[in-house]
């Protein structure tokens, strides 16, 4: 697990570093990014994971996000992996479309050919990265993580944290894909990646993960009302009907007038900032 260096910047007396090193899970090179707060001497920060959405690598959240100074601020690290695996060998959607492929992981461990080899990044993100920053990153406290997602990453933090509600101790969303089974993005990716027996999509799918006796304490998830992409695609009342039945504390706020992009998420990235702030002490 050798890591490289790739940049780092001072920010907001933290640094902003990007890194890269070969993965196991998924054969190939990955990059992430790794914002370190300024820490007085002798303290270690709590972490605070964000999964990006389709099409993006760490660079959209790490130069459009607009987290550090909030991170700063309340001493938090935020960790920001890839979408997925990449390399001349990886195999992308034929028709190199934007929803399934390379920039499209959709946090799956892919069990179908041709992808099953490399397209791992349920266990990339959930088991070999956190040992990676846990080896590396001594100033960072992995017994206090939060984690966080747009869009499709909005899908990841959800289903991530419900599976480990022992590791997370709070999970927020911008505009997350909270159905996938039940929507065109969701359908394209879990039948690609998993295959056609919809009963191996559950693990995969918040919705149907809270409806099978999955749970979280609380969810926060901001939503812009001009977002395009949300009766089609995101239909976040799913979720609310499923955490209302479950006895989830849901804050789900309606934006009015923001829509599906990084204007939308960097307006309101210091409350997603602060709201986990405050859980993980």
């Amino acid at each position: 697990m050798t890591m490289q260096t790739i940049s780092t910047a001072r920010a907001f007396g933290g640094t902003q570093g990007v890194f890269s090193h070969p993965s196991t899970a998924t054969g190939t090179a990955m990059t992430f990014a790794v914002y370190v707060p300024p820490l007085p001497k002798g303290q270690r920060a709590p972490v605070l994971w964000y999964l990006s959405g389709l099409t993006c690598t760490h660079a959209n959240v790490t130069d459009k996000g607009e987290y550090r100074r909030a991170c700063a601020e309340r001493g938090i690290a935020f960790i920001a992996p890839d979408t997925s695996p990449r390399g001349d060998d990886v195999p992308d959607a034929p028709d190199k479309a934007w929803d399934f492929g390379l920039g499209a992981g959709f946090y799956v461990d892919a069990t179908e050919d041709p992808w099953q080899p490399h397209y791992r990044m349920r266990s990339y993100v959930e088991d070999e990265l956190p040992a990676l920053i846990a080896a590396e990153f001594p100033m960072l406290d992995l017994s206090r993580q939060s984690i966080m997602g747009h869009s499709m990453g909005g899908h990841g933090a959800l289903t991530l944290a419900l599976r480990n509600p022992d590791r997370f101790r709070s999970v927020s969303a911008f505009a997350p894909i909270v159905a996938p089974s039940q929507v065109p993005w969701g359908k394209k990716a879990l039948g690609g990646y998993l295959g056609a027996d919809r009963s191996a999509w559950r693990g995969a799918d918040a919705v149907a993960m809270i409806e099978d006796g999955m749970r979280v304490p609380a969810i926060l998830v901001d939503q812009g009302d001009a977002d395009p992409f949300l009766a089609e695609q995101l239909r976040p009342q799913l979720l609310a009907a499923a955490c209302a039945d479950a006895g989830i504390d849901l804050t789900l706020r309606m934006q009015p007038g923001y829509d599906h992009s990084y204007y939308c998420i960097a307006t309101f990235m210091a409350d997603h900032v602060a709201w986990h702030a405050d859980r993980l002490g």
